[in-house]
């Protein structure tokens, strides 16, 4: 078939920018191409994904079961299908398709698979040495090895330690030989990094935390000495890893980062390539954010892990919990799509991993299993056979599970002959005191029960302390009635998916802790049960047992048709299909997000300039950076804005140049702008420019003479009402409008409180008023509407100009501020252009005389207009006690006004500060880089 236009997107890159680019106005793009077609939606990419994959697996084994006359018959013309790739910033369909070349050979067009960078701490396989450059390499086993043995949709390469030291350069180049065959890249770790890194904060700090076992308490003050020097390591071999990833990747690859071992690994990466497409996934729990925020390195790990386009977990509750811990430690916003920090979206999702399910179906046919099968249902006549595979870990819920299998004998003395569990626990960690006590514990309950219970010729327990290779171990899973997994808190747990797919004769019942990851997957068709209460687990022993043969085939029947469907290569393809499409979605809000500001440019432009205007906001775009969190004394800092030290000096250059006319343009009220600027030679605009002056004269209004203010009363009890409800929030009544604060309340909390607050406000006080909700982040502002900078300025510009007297235009205006999206309308103020969706109730009705002047914006206009208003007579009114002078428009002539304004497109820089998402033209990403932009301006008057 061929590909029609409504399968083709095309995004902006740097070829066809400018085209797009709306024709007069650099930095952002505030127009596409109309005539480009709808773009995909997230779910229809991902479903062609997926029916791509699906053809793709369709086609490869027809052609392994056809013979090769009969594949030469398949039409050229059936035989595409278009997926979507991203190349760099242009995406493209890549086609699936075969034809002939002109010779009438046939040629494969179907798409190379994409390189898959898999990067975990351990490679796949063990390697012992032989000698000074020979090597013995075996398959290692594990969760993870275990879930991408059957990936075969993707160019795998493994990249990782290999679980030796090599010190000398012969041995590496040796060994990285050696694992080159296998498709793998080494990591080289010295030993003692490899200790501070991996068995100290790896295993010993992050480990136990994820799974929500406590450090012993006699150790806490050692771990405590020690976790600097840990954590130092354990950045250092994240950076080593980013090195050996930068070292082999290739433009176009994907780079999945695993586990909690390298959670340092995003950020590394994305500071060495920002376009790096980078995911990561975790195959622990992660645990609620209580227990996370105990980490000293809290802050720095989430941040890491955030730097990755798509981060995911084996269920929701694992992802519900990061997202909450970001929210509550990093003071971020979580959304339904992940976790956001100034328009950057992580994608936070969850994808249950799963196993190669036909390497298991198809071993139960091999001669060798059948064999093992024999021998086992010989061994175990008349008996049912429970079984339990788990690692020897604390975590595993071993003694848990036979002292329930202890309490069903004693409630159950019929059975003791007729049941016999098999536990097979593979040894781990055998160095560790904590570990070596679990085995002598296990020892001991199994040899007590086996003494109490058991016979000369049967025991009730077979115990082995070790591992049992493939063939053995699905013979054994094939011959069992009853698989018992209690673990006590465990990431997925594949054990229970590899005995469902080893079950389809026998259709044994599946007994699964409601603490495993797998019982969100596997949980409609087991028996879900609570490890630490063993009366449940007991008695779900005995009703598994005595399951009738109709449900247990009902629920094998579930448990298995989710197993055969999702394996690991569905797992590892459909989260490589999500980070690909993420990475799409990611640049088409690039194209909303405005560009960094070129300050050289900005600069420049401003040394050629004879007038200029600076319109600068105060609150996070001159003060301080605030901690969110309201650690230290930042809540003090807060409600008390102080103008940065750093930015005293260039200021005062900026004021007293005779070219330049500063105004501080803020929603703060008068006597906050008073103590910060007070000995300046500039203007400031209170209250979102409800109240102007210089600071050489008095304070007078812009307000509209019929702006009303009677709601204030009623607003201000919800207000109140609220703030003693909600703990650590505030809220400050202004002159002309209310803000409630819950920065430094619960965020969550603050969350609801605030919608209960709007409900409250919408239905009550200001339901019939003529009001504005302004929502910030963590605020809710109530003002008149006609309150907003962009309504103001074209005010304060003509009393700047009649007050100043100007003759000489303006041709030079910057406006950087880290405005609310409400006020943002000044910063499209001086644009040459209204925006077409700007209804016309609101459009600036502009003489005819000045709309055929060659000034050419909008501002231009605006400007004229107001700079015709002179404060020709004055009138005073009284306001808390202060007299402020009400600005009384009286029209001057056209011809003072026209010469106001001269401002090319290029001479206009309109800047938010730590906002991504902006009407602005560019951006700064915090305060500290406009301190950089003001001493420059300043070192060139």
């Amino acid at each position: 078939m061929s590909i029609s236009s409504q399968e083709i997107c095309i995004l902006p890159n740097k070829n066809n920018l400018a085209l797009l680019q709306t024709n007069g106005m650099p930095g952002n793009l505030y127009n596409i191409c109309s005539n480009l077609p709808a773009t995909p939606t997230r779910l229809e990419r991902l479903l062609r994904d997926r029916e791509l994959r699906k053809y793709s697996k369709c086609l490869n084994d027809c052609e392994a079961e056809l013979p090769s006359s009969t594949q030469d018959c398949f039409s050229p013309d059936l035989e595409t299908s278009t997926c979507w790739f991203n190349d760099e910033e242009l995406l493209e369909p890549v086609s699936a398709s075969r034809s002939l070349n002109d010779d009438g050979e046939r040629l494969d067009f179907r798409a190379s698979k994409q390189r898959l960078l898999v990067v975990a701490n351990r490679l796949p396989v063990s390697a012992v040495r032989h000698g000074e450059d020979s090597w013995q390499l075996e398959m290692s086993v594990g969760g993870l090895v275990t879930a991408l043995l059957g990936v075969k949709e993707f160019d795998t390469r493994w990249i990782g330690w290999a679980g030796v030291n090599v010190p000398d350069e012969i041995g590496q180049k040796a060994l990285a030989k050696a694992l080159d065959e296998k498709r793998c890249i080494p990591v080289f770790l010295d030993e003692e990094v490899v200790h501070q890194y991996y068995n100290g904060y790896c295993n010993n700090i992050l480990w136990p935390l994820f799974h929500y076992i406590g450090l012993p308490q006699e150790d806490r003050l050692a771990t405590t000495r020690s976790f600097q020097s840990q954590f130092d390591a354990y950045k250092k071999a994240n950076q080593l890893f980013a090195d050996v990833v930068n070292e082999h990747y290739e433009e176009g690859d994907v780079v999945w980062c695993h586990d909690y071992h390298l959670m340092f690994l995003p950020k590394c990466l994305k500071e060495r390539n920002s376009k790096m497409k980078v995911g990561w996934f975790l195959h622990t729990p992660f645990p609620s954010s209580e227990i996370h925020r105990m980490l000293p390195s809290r802050l720095e790990l989430l941040r890491s892990v955030l730097a990755a386009d798509l981060v995911g977990f084996h269920t929701y509750d694992y992802a519900r919990h990061f997202v909450s811990a970001c929210t509550r430690i990093l003071g971020l916003e979580g959304t339904p799509e992940g976790v956001e920090d100034q328009g950057k979206l992580t994608r936070i999702a969850a994808f249950p991993v799963g196993i190669d399910s036909e390497r298991f179906i198809k071993a139960l046919e091999l001669p060798e299993v059948q064999d093992h099968m024999k021998v086992l249902k010989q061994r175990f006549a008349g008996r049912k056979v429970m079984l339990g595979v788990d690692r020897l870990d604390m975590i595993k819920g071993i003694p848990q599970k036979i002292l329930a299998f202890e309490k069903f004998l004693e409630e159950n003395p019929n059975w003791c002959n007729k049941v016999v569990l098999l536990q097979i626990a593979v040894p781990t960690r055998t160095d560790v005191p904590e570990y070596q006590k679990l085995t002598s514990q296990v020892h001991e309950i199994v040899g007590r029960i086996n003494g109490r219970f058991g016979s000369l010729t049967a025991v009730p327990i077979h115990h082995l302390d070790r591992s049992l290779d493939f063939h053995e171990l699905c013979a054994l899973y094939a011959v069992t009635d009853v698989a018992l997994v209690t673990s006590l808190r465990d990431g997925m747990n594949l054990v229970s998916y590899e005995y469902v797919a080893c079950q389809e004769s026998k259709k044994g019942v599946l007994i699964l802790s409601e603490f495993a990851g797998a019982a969100q997957s596997l949980g409609a068709g087991a028996i879900l049960v609570n490890p630490w209460n063993v009366t449940e687990v007991a008695s779900s022993i005995g009703y598994a047992l005595n399951m009738p043969a109709d449900e247990r085939e009902k629920r094998h029947h579930h448990n298995f048709k989710h197993v055969i469907s999702h394996t690991a290569q569905e797992w590892a393809a459909t989260f490589v299909s999500e980070l690909n499409v993420t990475i799409v979605e990611a640049q088409l809000r690039t194209r909303q997000i405005p560009p960094p500001l070129p300050i050289e440019v900005a600069v420049d432009r401003y040394s050629c300039s004879n007038n200029r205007l600076l319109i600068l906001g105060f609150n996070a775009t001159l003060t301080e950076p605030v901690d969110t969190l309201g650690r230290k004394d930042s809540q003090i800092n807060e409600w008390e804005p102080k103008l940065r030290p750093d930015l005293q000096e260039p200021l005062r250059k900026l004021c007293d140049d005779p070219k330049t006319t500063v105004l501080i343009l803020s929603g703060s009220a008068r006597n906050v702008l008073d103590d910060n600027f007070s000995d300046y030679n500039l203007w400031l605009a209170a209250e979102n420019g409800m109240f102007l002056r210089v600071t050489t004269g008095d304070w007078m209004t812009t307000m509209p003479e019929n702006l009303s203010m009677e709601w204030v009363d009623s607003v201000k009890n919800v207000f109140e009402y609220f703030t003693d409800r909600t703990p650590r929030s505030q809220f400050e009544v202004r002159e002309t409008s209310l803000i409630w604060n819950y920065k430094y309340s619960d965020v969550e909390f603050g969350r609801l409180q605030a919608r209960d607050l709007l409900q409250h406000l919408w239905t009550g006080p200001i339901s019939n008023a003529s009001l504005d909700v302004v929502q910030g982040r963590r605020s809710v502002e109530v003002r008149s509407v006609a309150v907003t900078k962009g309504a103001a300025i074209d005010r304060i510009l003509g009393e700047i100009v009649h007050n100043k007297g100007m003759k000489e235009p303006i041709d030079y205006v910057l406006c950087i501020g880290h405005f609310l999206t409400k006020d943002e309308d000044i910063y499209t103020f001086f644009e040459p252009e209204l925006p077409s969706e700007v209804p016309a109730s609101v459009r600036p009705q502009v003489p005819t005389q000045v709309r055929t002047s060659t000034a050419g914006s909008r501002a231009a206009l605006l400007l004229k207009r107001n700079s015709m208003s002179a404060v020709e007579q004055n009138k005073s009114y009284s306001i808390d006690g202060d007299t402020l002078h009400l600005m009384v428009t009286d029209r001057i002539s056209f011809q003072e006004g026209s010469s106001v304004l001269d401002l090319q497109a290029n001479d206009y820089f309109s800047c938010s500060v730590a906002r991504k998402r902006s009407n602005s033209r560019y951006r700064l990403q915090s305060s500290d880089e406009v301190v950089t932009l003001l001493r420059e301006l300043a070192d060139h008057r």
